[in-house]
């Protein structure tokens, strides 16, 4: 029986377990779901008879090693920054690995190794990073075998709340990590190139440079830059193109509402505030203003960010609390970031009945002897409830079958790599449409520089 170890049983574990439990019988696999949690493993199981659960520090290099030992082949879905133990370890045990994570610096530091080895080390086979880059390479690989010469590409994602489950003025649940979100943009400018010219976006700029996008029937959305655009030119092939952009999706508004939290400092995470267990809301919004002894905190905030008490921005902040004297904080040492983070799980943590949504939207924009044209791919995806969430689904069933293909000998090149070659790209993208995650492809007038678009 051919051995899978899963290394992690979090919130976007939940299909790629389903998924390898359902092929088990027919596949031959054994499913070993580890956890910190042996609770958490355990309700991953489902009690299925090919699959067990063992509870895993993956601090104990011991329990790591003999746990890697039994496997054929390990997923990783740790936090990013705790691959590296593992795979080191994979490599020592000629194990294949399989993450959803972006490749680090250390990551790589593995590859000949691992490539020495004939070991297949897939990284980024998630949803953002993973079906972009598949969804991408597909198009790109397309055009570029017609013999066009590519103009532009942007990339978009966001992980939503569906229509039905939007309840908050922001528009806006947590579907991921909600610490990511907090400190979304942060840790240097965001850069990209447009028509041929580099553009740098400083973090407190961030929110107050986005494009405007119209998806499929799903309604009008909004995008702000992520970090660092322009490494997927040599990544994809696409060295010389005018235009590269890559963005996260939001509805309209949210970052117009959220650039008043990074002006103020809340999302600040470099120091800790004293005696933050012991604050309100209302304390911790009044940090960042001015003293005042006759001013209400209200009125100090409206004022100072220019917010007019009958615009929809002022009820976005009273709906979520932040002027209350009676919820304590109740994090000790807590720095900004974390404070706000609680703050907002409040209002933005999804219900057990909630249902979240994911889109994608890329644009294509290339040269060939008829002109120049543009087509446009776009993903929306709404999950089934909190188990399996379109996060859970989008996330976890790419890394699944992308673990199956390598254990079935479909997926040979070794090293450390992502999935941009059709050897991996195009039987997965077909087997995700049986699950309903498809794209639609439309051909459009070539736009160029979007006029909508404020990022420039």
């Amino acid at each position: 029986m051919r051995q899978i170890l899963i290394i992690g049983a979090g919130r976007s574990s939940s299909s790629l377990i389903k998924y390898l439990l359902d092929k088990s019988e027919h596949e031959n696999l054994h499913i070993t779901i580890a956890d910190v949690s042996l609770e958490s493993a355990k309700k991953r199981t489902n009690n299925h008879s090919k699959a067990t659960a063992i509870a895993l520090d993956v601090f104990d290099s011991d329990s790591r090693i003999k746990a890697i030992e039994k496997a054929d082949i390990v997923i990783s879905m740790l936090p990013a920054h705790l691959h590296i133990e593992v795979a080191k370890n994979c490599v020592t045990l000629g194990k294949h690995m399989v993450t959803a994570s972006y490749i680090s610096k250390e990551m790589k530091a593995v590859h000949e190794e691992a490539t020495a080895k004939g070991l297949v080390f897939m990284n980024e086979i998630g949803l953002d990073p993973g079906i972009d880059h598949m969804s991408a390479m597909k198009i790109i690989d397309e055009i570029r075998e017609s013999g066009a010469e590519m103009l532009l590409f942007e990339s978009f994602c966001g992980g939503l709340v569906a229509p039905e489950s939007d309840t908050n003025l922001w528009n806006y649940k947590f579907t991921w990590n909600p610490r990511n979100v907090v400190l979304a943009g942060q840790g240097g400018a965001s850069m990209f190139i447009q028509e041929g010219t580099y553009k740098y976006i400083p973090y407190h700029k961030l929110f107050r440079r986005t494009e405007f996008l119209t998806i499929n029937g799903s309604g009008k959305f909004e995008a702000y830059a992520n970090r660092d655009s322009l490494k997927y030119r040599s990544i994809y092939g696409l060295e010389n193109i005018p235009t590269m952009y890559r963005g996260t999706i939001r509805k309209v508004g949210f970052s117009r509402a959220w650039n008043v939290f990074v002006q103020l400092g809340m999302t600040d995470d470099t120091y800790t505030i004293e005696n933050s267990e012991n604050m309100s809301y209302r304390d911790f919004t009044n940090l960042f203003l001015a003293y005042s002894p006759s001013d209400s905190v209200e009125l100090k905030f409206r004022s100072y960010l220019k917010i007019d008490q009958d615009d929809i921005m002022w009820d976005k902040f009273v709906e979520l609390d932040i002027f209350n004297p009676n919820k304590k904080i109740g994090l000790k040492n807590a720095t900004p970031a974390q404070i706000l983070q609680k703050i907002l799980m409040d209002s933005w943590t999804l219900q057990a009945d909630d249902k979240d949504m994911i889109v994608m939207h890329h644009k294509f924009g290339y040269k060939n002897q008829h002109g120049k044209h543009q087509i446009e791919s776009s993903m929306v995806i709404k999950g089934d409830d909190q188990t399996y969430t379109a996060m859970a689904k989008t996330v976890g069933l790419p890394v699944a079958m992308a673990t199956l293909r390598i254990l079935n000998g479909e997926i040979t090149t070794p090293g450390v790599q992502l999935p941009i070659s059709k050897e991996v790209y195009e039987p997965i993208l077909k087997e995700l449409e049986e699950y309903g995650i498809t794209f639609i492809e439309k051909e459009v007038p070539y736009l160029g520089y979007n006029p909508e678009s404020v990022k420039g």
